[in-house]
């Protein structure tokens, strides 16, 4: 849904939540996530990671911004276009990369 449609009060399925359509609905009912509540405490890397794995895609990373703004519109903040989340995303990314390390083969 748009942000600029979100009513916190009638959040019932995951398509009332901001920047959610039905193809990322049908990602977070594959992590076991059907309520809007259900993404309370969630960490959006690790939603993204589970993602990964349980389809054996590699999905574009775009999504983790889409479950920042949901994850943290449930925790309280305001509905925001993903978009505004790219570059936290981005950051959180490289700090991940970089606390493991150089990789060796």
């Amino acid at each position: 849904m748009n942000p600029a449609k979100v009513d916190r009060a009638r959040l019932v399925t995951l398509t009332d939540l901001p920047n959610v359509g039905p193809a990322c609905a049908q990602d977070m009912r594959i992590l076991g996530i059907h309520l809007p509540s259900q993404l309370i405490g969630r960490c959006p890397l690790q939603m993204y990671a589970m993602l990964c794995q349980q389809t054996g895609l590699r999905h574009d990373p775009c999504v983790i911004d889409v479950f920042m703004s949901v994850t943290r519109f449930m925790a309280g903040e305001e509905a925001r276009p993903w978009w505004s989340f790219t570059q936290e995303r981005k950051a959180a990314l490289a700090q991940q990369t970089k606390a493991q390390g150089p990789q060796t083969s």
